[in-house]
């Protein structure tokens, strides 16, 4: 065999225990963990979205949690730079770097890399907005299927923000996203990582997903809620859109009752997670999987699947 990897991708749906499963790979591996997950990004959204405490790391150091304040937007461009930036800390220390979250989008910058795409300038932003206000979601598949049909093709019909930056990105580069997609490399090389799937029983991943959204209810992410709407921060903001948040803002600004903003976040997380599920199948076919959710048992998959790749004869 060659040379051993030194990054281990853990990635699953909300709910699965990946923040676990991510100290118990950085004990096993001497690593560290870096965040991977677009909302624990975010500062403010501690319990919203279950991002690991102080107490909870059990002395294992942690990056990119919690380090971007939630009126900013924090681009898969931006973050791949910063998890670049960790990964070369703490691998050149000598250690392993855990990567774990649900962003499959972040997973996928690493793995395939990013298309160099220009930046936008907000005369075509409204221009673009510009069509979809005048001609709907239909003049948008128009236009996108004429500047880039490969790119359209991929895009679901009702995906309005995809199809927007297919139309913004040739108008501005002059070539269609996809060309640039294509000229992309991984960020990361592919004989330096491992992928690792967390993908339970999805009834068994739902009902915890319930119990665990009561579990945040009492331990504060009502507060948090609180905090967002006193700021008074843009709806459109990638942090007002954290799952859990938005029913649970409009309860505390009087226009929801509690029992329902609780089981409309319930239900947005579990569509949320059905979203996960079928990315990392599509993505993630060649990842090894992790299939319990029961610690013990995760815990040993884990093991199995590290054992060849990290502790075999090199």
């Amino acid at each position: 065999m060659g040379a051993k990897p030194d990054i281990l991708f853990l990635a699953g749906p909300t709910a699965s225990g990946k923040s676990a499963l991510s100290l118990h790979a950085a004990r096993a591996l001497d690593g560290e963990v870096i965040n991977a997950d677009s909302m624990q990004v975010y500062d403010g959204l501690g319990v919203i979205t279950a991002r690991p405490q102080a107490e909870d790391m059990e002395g294992v150091p942690h990056h990119l949690f919690g380090v971007i304040d939630p009126s900013e937007r924090c681009s898969v461009g931006q973050w791949a730079r910063l998890a670049l930036a960790a990964i070369k800390d703490v691998t050149g220390r000598g250690r392993r770097a855990i990567l774990v979250g649900g962003t499959g989008l972040y997973f996928k910058a690493l793995v395939e890399g990013l298309a160099p795409t220009p930046d936008i300038p907000q005369s075509v932003i409204a221009e673009v907005n510009a069509l979809y206000d005048t001609g709907g979601i239909e003049a948008l598949r128009a236009a996108a299927e004429q500047l880039d049909p490969v790119a359209s093709a991929r895009i679901e019909s009702g995906d309005r923000q995809r199809l927007m930056r297919v139309i913004a990105v040739a108008k501005v580069a002059g070539r269609p996203l996809s060309d640039l997609q294509a000229e992309t490399r991984p960020l990361v090389a592919p004989e330096r990582t491992l992928g690792v799937v967390i993908a339970p029983d999805r009834e068994a991943l739902y009902a915890r997903i319930e119990a665990r959204f009561d579990q945040m209810v009492s331990q504060g992410a009502l507060e948090e809620a609180r905090a967002f709407a006193e700021r008074g921060l843009a709806a459109d903001l990638p942090a007002m859109k954290a799952v859990g948040l938005p029913p649970l803002m409009a309860h505390v600004l009087g226009r929801l009752e509690l029992d329902e903003a609780i089981d409309l976040a319930k239900r947005d997380t579990r569509r949320y997670a059905k979203r996960q599920f079928t990315w990392f199948s599509n993505q993630h076919s060649d990842w090894a999987r992790v299939s319990s959710l029961d610690p013990v048992t995760a815990r040993a998959e884990l093991d199995r699947i590290l054992l060849t790749p990290f502790f075999g004869a090199a």
